[in-house]
């Protein structure tokens, strides 16, 4: 509206006016409130974080050492390429230059950028690589002042100084996956912890603690000073019973046969030595293995991870007629003098069963049938006594369970019965297979360190221990064998008369000054036929031969040991396995 020559403004638009700068204050307002209130402490944090980083000191792993402190398991020290996430405006650039410094694949690098985002907190350092060799370590380092997002992590690394020979014992560490971080808190992106053997057994006493440190940076995240707030706590050492020595020993003497051998000693549980062939180099583990490395491993044929020492069961062979023995002698079956004859078969229905003798023993007793290792006597008791009894004995007697070893992947191993195969087959059990599971084939499988505590409860005076590796760990008796002490004696006597007297099939371990007992077994992996029997073990197939077993006990001024040794497709125990254990024997006893 017009009054004379001034202009009168509307009532409509001093309204608008109004409202549009009610809006603008209410815009200032709200967005005070969001930044003042709403995000008031992040935006502090944030501020804070811009001139402060709080970042973790790694602690050194505890060390390993056998029982006469020799260094198993070390730490060397190590350095990781880390990023600050908000640091970086460009990540697609900063990848592709480490990819060029690094020589790694630039898919790697981000889809670990994208996998460690969801564990690494804000400012915080997240680990890209985690290992740099020195080289590229000093390439990167002479441009990290263009890169400010960029981080050098030092780092603790697992060292295994000694090899593949206790490779299987020691296991290894390599970096927490996704489940392991999880369930942890206190690990974080490419901490490493145990994954197999001594350092998954031992992980909560050999992982230390991270300490802290405040690192003050300026805005180009250069480091203007640092304070220490926490000491990291290094983990705690671990001595194990083990004789690297003899370890190393034993590994030799194994060659490039396939199979395991456990030294015990009998009235600790202790083990001395434990080896497993073949092995492998745990070292490739610990600054993360390449994909065709992993993959040969694991499709290897000849599993050279497995532990076969623990992880892998075998019919047992002849080995398991001490236990056969032993139930008969519990059982009253058959009293120590009766004689059953062998004419080198035996026959039960329209079964023939031949003994290893083809031509027979003659007439047998206990003694002597063990002593000689008579199939046949075997066969007999074996029948007498029934699948009932005889598989309750050995499941009384340590068979069929784990040893309680603290190792993982320990197998329980299998005694059949009528119940378990009716499971399994769907079938009745036969007479026949409880002939045959007398002497240790068929169903029945064993693991080298179940067989080792059995034949050193024997030794000890009857206490089933639990075998163990911690030098400082007490002895635990977990059950007692069924026999009495004059039982039990009896079936020390005839291994010894296996070594010592004629016609013994352990004759090999005759070792002067020495008390040695021994069984042989010779374990069968496929039906003899009548092309194959009586054929020397180099003219069968590999794959079809024997599985080689020797189980004995030595004594000499006090000092007692238990020796397992299995040869995969070795042939016959005697020959294949004896030398092996003659050899530890020698070793064992040659200072006294």
């Amino acid at each position: 509206m017009y009054n004379g020559d001034r202009h009168v403004p509307s009532g409509e638009g001093l309204l608008y006016l109004q409202a549009a700068i009610l809006i603008l204050f209410t815009l200032i307002i709200f967005r005070l409130w969001y930044f003042q209130i709403y995000k008031g402490q992040e935006l502090q944090e944030r501020a804070k974080n811009n001139i402060t980083r709080i970042e973790p000191l790694y602690a050194p792993r505890g060390m390993i050492r056998d029982r006469n402190g020799v260094l198993l398991a070390d730490n060397n020290p190590s350095y990781g390429l880390a990023v600050i996430r908000e640091q970086c405006p460009d990540i697609p650039r900063l990848m592709r230059q480490i990819a060029q410094w690094t020589g790694r694949e630039l898919s790697d690098l981000q889809r670990a950028y994208e996998k460690g985002r969801q564990h690494v907190k804000s400012f915080q350092p997240q680990l890209l690589v985690p290992n740099l060799d020195f080289q590229t370590l000093a390439r990167i380092e002479t441009h990290l002042m263009d890169w400010p997002a960029l981080r050098v992590i030092a780092r603790p690394l697992r060292s295994y100084p000694k090899g593949r020979s206790i490779a299987h014992v020691l296991g290894y560490v390599a970096q927490a996956d996704k489940q392991e971080l999880r369930a942890n808190p206190d690990l974080g992106l490419g901490d490493t912890i145990g994954k197999n053997g001594v350092e998954l057994a031992y992980e909560s006493r050999l992982r230390g603690r991270k300490g802290l440190v405040i690192k003050k940076v300026n805005a180009q995240g250069k480091k203007l000073s640092e304070t220490i707030m926490e000491l990291p706590k290094p983990g705690r050492n671990v001595f194990l019973s083990l004789d690297y020595d003899l370890q190393e020993h034993v590994f030799q003497q194994m060659g490039n046969r396939t199979g395991a051998v456990v030294v015990l000693e009998p009235e600790s549980g202790d083990v001395l030595s434990m080896v497993s062939r073949p092995a492998y180099d745990n070292n490739l583990f610990v600054r993360g293995v390449e994909e065709k490395t992993w993959a040969s491993l694991k499709s290897n044929p000849d599993h050279p991870l497995q532990n076969r020492a623990i992880s892998s069961a075998y019919p047992p062979g002849s080995v398991f007629k001490l236990l056969t023995a032993a139930a008969g002698l519990h059982f009253e079956t058959f009293s120590r003098s009766k004689k059953v004859y062998c004419p080198g078969v035996y026959r039960l229905g329209r079964g023939v069963y031949h003994c290893w003798k083809e031509h027979g023993h003659g007439h047998m007793n206990l003694h002597e049938a063990i002593k000689q290792s008579c199939d046949v006597y075997f066969y007999t008791l074996g029948h007498n006594l029934g699948i009932d009894r005889l598989s309750d004995y050995a499941q009384n007697n340590g068979f069929g369970e784990k040893t309680g070893i603290n190792l993982a992947g320990e197998a329980q191993g299998l005694v059949p019965d009528r119940q378990w195969k009716l499971r399994r087959f769907g079938e009745k059990w036969q007479g026949g297979e409880t002939v045959i599971l007398s002497i240790g084939q068929g169903y029945m499988q064993v693991t080298p360190i179940q067989t080792a505590r059995f034949v050193a409860a024997l030794v000890n005076g009857g206490d089933l221990l639990k075998p163990k590796f911690s030098l400082y760990e007490p002895v635990k008796k977990q059950a007692s064998l069924q026999l009495s002490d004059r039982q039990r004696k009896f079936l020390l006597r005839a291994m010894v008369a296996a070594v010592e007297e004629p016609h013994g099939t352990a004759w090999r371990l005759r070792t002067p000054g020495a008390v040695i007992g021994g069984k042989t077994g010779t374990a069968q992996v496929v039906k003899l036929t009548e092309e194959t029997r009586g054929k020397e073990t180099e003219e069968i197939p590999y794959r079809f031969r024997d599985h080689a077993w020797m189980a004995a006990f030595g004594q000499k001024d006090g000092k007692k040991y238990v020796v397992v040794v299995l040869i995969e497709h070795g042939g016959h125990g005697s020959a294949a396995a004896g030398p092996v254990v003659k050899s530890i024997f020698d070793y064992l006893f040659s200072e006294m």
